[in-house]
């Protein structure tokens, strides 16, 4: 462990960063250590006419800093401008207190999607990247970005960057709960399974949950209308096996609006599966979201559509979304911080998932 490191967070993942902590200190290598948990250390302070500082109240000299923060839902009810804004903040802040190493934990980058540039736009997330690193951030950490051209956005020669794969927690969550054993994995999954890209782009993601459960792929082409956001005009379903009579996993790494999903889904219907249910990384869910997926769940179009908690979600959320499923992701989080504070290799948490080889490991741990 090269520097002792302290974890905090802006306003809007401090229970978030709370949990990762807690987490943490149970780990043998870090259980002795000091109290790293720090998420309070930052105090935001707003002028009468908008403005804000960031203010410190410890000691954070030769320390590593690890800052959690998202610019998207979060439990602060932060709007994302201010929540950009209190990030850039706390950054200027922890150079100024003479961090040792700055490392942004942001989980989902709400402008992860803004990462070309067609006409003459702005890229959103080259310039949120660029105004990081310019303050000080050494360090930027996210999870499943939206694209992996984003990733050479960064010069690594100025800042390390970690994007994490996070669709091995969905691959273990659907062994947990639906395949469960060995036995059913081959009489049940193998034969009556398949997962569905969103679109063409999505079906090197969606490959892999194919080949780590050797199920069937089912690709959805789909034709977008550019001159508006959000905006489906058709799809295609191509499959090389029929889909009527099978369990459909819809695959995506984000849903916002859920129009993408709402047209997969209708069109998906047409060929009589048995279920349709969607595994998905991120979720916005943007209006009106929740009216799309209430309607495909009334209609029993949709069966369960299963996300991971890197977007906050409201206590409000089950009466929602009664359907939802929520996947946590302060343990991986946790083994993230683990590796970096230790200077220890990723490879493990990028390893590919098969689901025969975490089902053989866990008959290992039965009575």
């Amino acid at each position: 462990m090269r520097n002792d490191f302290l974890i905090t967070a802006t306003e809007t993942m401090r229970n978030y960063a709370s949990t990762v902590a807690g987490i943490l200190s149970r780990y043998p290598d870090f259980s002795s250590k000091q109290n790293f948990n720090a998420v309070d250390a930052l105090e935001v302070k707003c002028f009468a006419d908008g403005e804000m500082e960031v203010e410190i109240s410890t000691s954070l000299r030769g320390k590593d800093v690890i800052i959690f923060s998202s610019s998207a839902r979060n439990e602060a009810g932060l709007d994302i401008n201010k929540a950009k804004l209190e990030l850039y903040h706390a950054i200027d802040a922890l150079k100024r207190s003479r961090a040792e190493r700055i490392i942004v934990f942001e989980p989902y980058v709400s402008c992860g999607r803004s990462d070309r540039q067609l006409v003459r736009n702005s890229v959103g997330l080259w310039i949120h990247f660029k105004t990081l690193i310019s303050l000080g951030a050494s360090h930027i950490v996210t999870y499943q970005l939206h694209s992996d051209k984003s990733k050479a956005i960064i010069d690594p020669t100025m800042c390390i960057f970690d994007d994490i794969p996070v669709f091995t927690l969905l691959k273990k969550y659907l062994c947990d709960h639906y395949v469960k054993d060995v036995e059913t994995l081959e009489t049940v999954v193998h034969n009556s399974w398949a997962f569905c890209s969103v679109d063409a782009g999505g079906e090197k993601l969606t490959q892999r949950f194919a080949n780590a459960f050797n199920s069937p792929l089912v690709v959805a082409h789909k034709q977008r209308d550019y001159s508006k956001v959000n905006t489906v005009e058709s799809i295609n379903i191509l499959s090389a096996e029929p889909i009527e009579g099978k369990v459909l996993w819809i695959v995506d790494d984000m849903i916002d609006t859920g129009g993408s999903v709402e047209s997969l889904i209708l069109a998906l219907a047409k060929q009589k599966p048995a279920e349709i249910n969607a595994v998905i990384v991120h979720a916005p869910f943007s209006s009106p979201a929740r009216e799309r997926i209430a309607a495909l769940t009334e209609k029993k179009l949709l069966k369960r559509i299963i996300v991971t908690d890197t977007i906050y979600f409201p206590p409000s959320t089950p009466k929602d979304f009664p359907n939802l499923q929520i996947v946590p992701s302060a343990e991986l989080s946790a083994r993230v911080i683990s590796n970096i504070i230790s200077d220890r290799s990723m490879a493990d948490i990028h390893k590919s998932f098969n689901a025969r080889e975490y089902l053989q490991n866990l008959d290992l741990f039965s009575p």
